[in-house]
C-alpha cells in the first residue's frame, strides 16, 4: 500500500516537470536574490514573527502519513514553468523557491564579482562608477561653537610658535608682544567654552603653554616682576602637573636680581619636588645652589654641595669650582685632592684613534671621513678643550699655594698631570712655569726653564724657542733673538709667532723687504694673525709704499674695529698722502675709542690749524692741555693763540706753566714779562725782567728791555742796566770772535789731515751711535710692529711713566729740564714777540705726534697662547 502511494505521488510530481528548451540559458538566475533570505527583512516577515511569538515554529514536521498536508504545502506550477513559493511545515520557504519568474538558482549563496545578468543587458560595474561623480562634500559650518573653538585654538598655537621663533632670532620685544597676544586669545577661548557649556573641556595643556611662554618672554626682556607673577600663577595651579619644576626658573630670576637667599630657597623647593629618578636634574640644581653660595661668600656650604656632586656624578665644572672654594679657604691638602679628582673625571668621549682611516677597508674609510668633522665629533673636541682649559687654570692657580714656592707647586702639578690622561698638558704647564718667572721679573730662571725644551718634540720646542726669542728681543739682544727665532722656525715652519719674531729681528736691522716676506709668510700660515698684518703695514710705510700700507691697515680695521692703534695709523697714512680731511675723520674715530688721549687731541688740533680752522684747533689743543698739561708744544700754541687774539693776560698762565716745566729756558720767562708789558702792567713786567736778570745775568734781551722800561718809567736804575748791557754785548762779541777763530783753525787742520789720510778716530763710532738711536728714539718707534695684545702678560715691561719720559726726552731742549743752563741754551738772540718783528712759531715745528703714541713697546713680538 505504501509503495502504491509512493508511486502515485511520484507520477504527480513528474507531471509538473518539463524538459529544458535548448534556447533557454541554463545558467540564468544564479544572481537573483530572494528577499526571503534577507535577515534585515525578518522583522517584516509575518510567518517568521509568528513562529517567534508562538509555538508554531516548534511543531513537528509533517510526514508522508499526512499526504494531504504535505501535498497542500507544495508549490503549484503552470505549464509555463512558473513557480509559486510554498511555505514549509516550519514556516520557511523551500530552498528551490523563487519568485518573479526568475530561473531557479542552484544555491542560496550569492556569487561575488561575476554575474550572469550581463547577458540580459546590464554592465559589469563592481565599483559603481556608472552612477556618475560623487556629490560634493558638505562644507563645514564655521558658525558652530565647536568650529569657532577649534579656529581659536589654532590661532593661539600659531602665536606661541611665532613668539618662540622671534626669540630665537633675537627679536625679544616682538616675542613678548606675540606672547601677550596669545594670552589674550587664550582667555577669549576659555570664555567661549564657558558660554557654549563646554567649560569642563578646557585645554589645560594650551593654557600651560601660553603662561609658560609669557613668563619666559618677560624674563628674556628683563621684566623680572612680571615674569615672577606669571610663574607664580602656574606654580599655584594644582591642575598643572610637574609645575613645581618652574621654581628653578624663579630661582634663576632671583639670582639675576642678586636676591641670593630667595634663590637658594626656591632651588631647594624645586629640589624637594623632583624625585630621585631624575638624578641629572637634581645634580644641576645642586650645582646652582653651590654657585649661589660662592657668590654669597659661604664657601663651606658651597663645598658641601660640590662634594656631594663629585661623589654622585663628577663633572669638570664642579671639580673646578670645588678647587676654587678650597683655594678661597686656603686648604692646601684638600686642594691637592680636588685637583686629583678633577683630572680623573671621565669625559665619556671616544679615542681620537678611531678617526684615523685604515688603508685596507674603503667602506670604513668613507664612514670615518663622514664622521670626522660631524657635530658629535665637534662636541667631543669642545668638551676636551674645555677640560684642558679648566685643568690648566686650576694648576696655575694652586701651584703657588700648595707648596712653599710656586716652582715646587708647578712640579707637583706636572707630575700629577703626567700620570693622567692629560699627559700632553705637562709641557704646557712647564711653559707656564717659565711665563710665571717672567711675571716675577726673574728672566734668568725663565730662560733656563725654556732652554730645557730644546730637545723635546717639535711643537713644544717651537713654543719654547718662540718665547726665548721674545725675551732676548725685549733685552735688545737681537743676535740671540734671531737665533731662537730660527730654531722655532726649524721646529715648526708653520708657526706664525716664530715667523713674526724672525721678521722683527730683520726689521730692526732695517732690512724691510726681507721683514715683509716673513710677515707675509706668517699671514699665509694664519690669515687671522693681526700682529703680522700690522707689522706688514708698518714695513710698507717704511718702504714708502703708502697705498699697500693703507690696504693692510684697512683690512686690520675690519678685524679690530675698536683698535685705536690701527685707526691712528690710518690717520697718519692719510696725512702722508696729503688727505687731511680723511686724517681728521680717522682721528675723530680714535677719540671715540680713547676719549682722553692728549696726543690724539693735539694731533687733531694741528690738522685743523693747518687747514686754517683756528677755532676747532683751539678746542682740541685746549682739551689736550686739560688732560696732559705738560706738553710744551700744546702750551706754546695756546700761548701764541691768546697773543694773536690780543688776550695777553690769558697767555701768561700758559707761559708760566712752561717756565715750571723748563726752568732753564729763558724764553718762557721773557714771554711772561712781555705779556705783562703788552697788557700795560709795567710794574709787574719790570719785576719779572729783574727776576730774569738775577737768574740769567748775561741775557742781552732782558737787559735791553730793562733799559727801555726804566727809561719809559723814569727810574734811576737805567744807567746801571745800560752799563751792564754794554759789558754783556762786548763779552758776546769777544766770544763770537773766539768761536770764529776756532772754526777757522779746525778747517785748516781738516784740510791738512786730508793729505795724510783719514784719521782712525772718525771711523765706526758715530755710526754705531746712530744705529742705537734708530731703535731708541721716537722716530723709529713710529714703525714699531704691533705687540701681541698682552699674551701671558710679558709685554707689560714698559710702563706708562717710562713712555712719557721717552716722549719728554724727544722734545727739543727738554733733555735736561732741571740742570744748569749752558751758554748755548741761553737764547741771546731772543726777539720780543710783541714787537714789530714778531713771528708766531709754526705749529708742530718741534713736537710731532709720533706713530707709536698708542704702542707699548718698540717692536711687537708674539708669545704662544697659554
Amino acid at each position: 500500500m505504501s509503495v502504491l502511494l509512493h508511486n502515485l505521488s511520484r507520477e504527480r510530481e513528474m507531471e509538473h516537470v518539463h524538459l529544458a528548451v535548448e534556447e533557454e540559458d541554463i545558467y540564468s538566475g544564479y544572481n537573483d536574490y530572494n528577499p526571503t533570505f534577507d535577515s534585515e527583512e525578518l522583522e517584516n516577515d509575518v510567518g517568521f514573527q509568528q513562529a517567534v511569538r508562538t509555538s508554531h515554529g516548534r511543531r513537528p514536521p509533517v510526514t508522508a502519513k499526512f499526504p494531504g498536508t504535505a501535498i497542500g504545502a507544495r508549490p503549484l506550477a503552470t505549464a509555463f514553468g512558473a513557480r509559486i513559493p510554498l511555505a514549509s511545515s516550519m514556516g520557511r520557504p523551500m530552498t528551490g523557491a523563487v519568485q518573479d519568474g526568475a530561473a531557479r538558482p542552484m544555491t542560496a549563496v550569492r556569487a561575488a564579482g561575476y554575474t550572469s545578468s550581463l547577458t540580459r543587458g546590464s554592465n559589469f560595474d563592481p565599483l559603481g562608477q556608472s552612477k556618475g561623480p560623487a556629490p560634493p562634500l558638505e562644507g563645514k559650518n564655521e558658525d558652530t561653537p565647536e568650529e569657532k573653538i577649534k579656529i581659536l585654538e589654532k590661532k593661539v598655537n600659531d602665536l606661541i610658535e611665532e613668539s618662540c621663533m622671534a626669540q630665537s632670532i633675537g627679536a625679544l620685544q616682538l616675542a613678548l608682544e606675540k606672547a601677550k597676544e596669545a594670552g589674550r586669545k587664550e582667555r577669549a577661548l576659555v570664555r567661549q567654552r564657558e558660554q557654549s557649556g563646554n567649560a569642563e573641556h578646557i585645554n589645560l595643556d594650551l593654557t600651560y603653554s601660553v603662561l609658560l611662554n609669557l613668563a619666559n618672554q618677560y624674563a628674556n626682556n628683563e621684566m623680572y616682576p612680571e615674569a615672577l607673577n606669571s610663574y607664580q600663577v602656574i606654580v599655584k595651579n594644582k591642575m598643572f602637573s610637574n609645575a613645581g619644576r618652574l621654581k628653578v626658573n624663579m630661582a634663576n630670576i632671583y639670582v639675576k636680581q642678586k636676591s641670593y637667599p630667595k634663590a637658594i630657597k626656591f632651588y631647594r623647593m624645586a629640589l624637594d619636588q623632583i624625585s630621585n629618578a631624575h638624578k641629572e636634574l637634581r645634580i644641576k640644581i645642586m650645582q646652582d645652589i653651590g654657585v649661589v653660595f660662592v657668590r654669597m661668600g659661604q664657601y663651606s656650604d658651597a663645598i658641601t654641595s660640590f662634594e656631594h656632586i663629585m661623589s654622585e656624578s663628577p663633572n669638570i665644572k664642579t671639580g673646578f669650582n670645588l678647587i676654587l672654594c678650597y683655594y678661597a679657604i686656603g686648604d692646601r691638602e684638600r686642594m691637592k685632592k680636588a685637583f686629583q679628582k678633577l683630572i680623573s673625571v671621565p669625559l665619556g668621549i671616544d679615542d681620537e684613534d678611531k678617526y684615523i682611516p685604515s688603508n685596507d677597508d674603503n667602506d670604513s674609510n668613507m664612514v670615518i671621513e663622514a664622521i670626522k668633522n660631524d657635530k658629535l665629533h665637534q662636541m667631543e673636541r669642545n668638551l676636551k678643550v674645555l677640560a684642558e682649559k679648566y685643568i690648566m687654570t686650576a694648576a696655575k692657580l694652586i701651584a703657588p699655594a700648595i707648596e712653599t714656592s710656586f716652582a715646587t707647586g708647578f712640579d707637583w702639578c706636572v707630575d700629577i698631570v703626567k700620570s693622567s690622561q692629560y699627559i700632553e698638558l705637562a709641557n704646557d704647564l712647564e711653559i707656564n712655569k717659565a711665563i710665571t718667572y717672567l711675571r716675577q721679573k726673574d728672566f734668568n730662571q725663565a730662560v733656563e726653564t725654556l732652554k730645557t725644551f730644546e730637545k723635546k718634540d717639535s711643537r713644544v720646542k717651537s713654543a719654547a724657542a718662540t718665547n726665548l726669542s721674545f725675551l732676548y728681543f725685549l733685552e735688545k739682544d737681537y743676535d740671540q733673538a734671531d737665533r731662537y727665532a730660527d730654531l722655532a722656525m726649524t721646529a715648526d715652519r708653520y708657526n706664525p709667532a716664530a715667523l713674526i719674531n724672525k721678521g722683527n729681528t730683520v726689521f730692526v736691522k732695517q732690512d724691510y723687504e726681507k721683514a715683509a716676506e716673513f710677515y707675509k709668510e706668517a699671514l699665509r700660515n694664519d690669515s687671522s694673525c693681526t700682529e703680522a698684518l700690522y707689522n706688514l703695514g708698518l714695513t710698507y710705510k717704511k718702504l714708502s709704499r703708502l697705498d699697500e700700507a693703507l690696504d693692510c691697515f684697512l683690512k686690520l680695521h675690519a678685524i679690530l674695529r675698536n683698535s685705536a692703534q690701527v685707526m691712528y695709523q690710518l690717520a697718519n697714512l692719510y696725512e702722508l698722502l696729503e688727505d687731511p680731511q680723511q686724517a681728521i675723520e680717522w682721528l675723530i674715530q680714535v677719540l671715540s675709542v680713547t676719549h682722553t688721549d692728549p696726543q690724539a687731541l693735539a694731533k687733531l688740533g694741528e690738522l685743523y690749524d693747518s687747514e686754517g680752522d683756528k677755532s676747532q684747533a683751539f678746542q682740541y689743543y685746549y682739551e689736550s692741555f686739560r688732560y696732559y698739561p705738560s706738553n710744551i708744544d700744546v702750551i706754546e700754541w695756546l700761548g701764541a693763540y691768546y697773543i694773536e687774539t690780543q688776550f695777553c693776560e690769558k697767555a701768561i698762565q700758559f707761559f708760566e706753566r712752561a717756565t715750571l716745566i723748563q726752568p732753564t729756558q729763558v724764553k718762557w720767562q721773557l714771554m711772561v714779562a712781555s705779556c705783562y708789558r703788552r697788557s700795560g702792567n709795567y710794574q709787574k713786567a719790570l719785576e719779572t725782567y729783574k727776576d730774569i736778570h738775577r737768574k740769567f745775568p748775561e741775557n742781552v734781551e732782558c737787559l735791553r728791555f730793562l733799559v727801555r722800561l726804566c727809561t719809559d718809567m723814569g727810574l734811576n736804575e737805567v744807567q746801571e742796566y745800560a752799563t751792564k748791557l754794554k759789558k754783556v754785548e762786548k763779552m758776546k762779541e769777544i766770544r763770537e770772535q773766539r768761536v770764529k777763530s776756532g772754526r777757522e783753525g779746525s778747517s785748516r787742520g781738516r784740510s791738512a789731515g786730508s793729505a795724510a789720510g783719514v784719521s782712525s778716530s772718525s771711523v765706526s763710532s758715530p755710526k754705531m751711535e746712530t744705529d742705537v738711536k734708530a731703535v731708541s728714539q721716537p722716530e723709529s718707534q713710529q714703525t714699531s710692529p704691533l705687540l701681541d695684545s698682552g699674551r701671558d702678560g710679558a709685554h707689560g715691561s714698559s710702563t706708562k711713566g717710562e713712555r712719557l719720559s721717552a716722549k719728554m726726552r724727544s722734545l727739543p731742549g727738554s733733555n735736561e729740564p732741571y740742570e744748569a743752563s749752558s751758554p748755548k741754551e741761553i737764547d741771546a738772540s731772543y726777539v720780543d714777540p710783541l714787537g714789530p718783528q714778531m713771528e708766531r712759531p709754526k705749529t708742530g715745528a718741534k713736537r710731532r705726534v709720533e706713530d707709536d703714541d698708542f704702542a707699548d713697546e718698540e717692536l711687537g713680538d708674539d708669545l704662544l697662547p697659554e
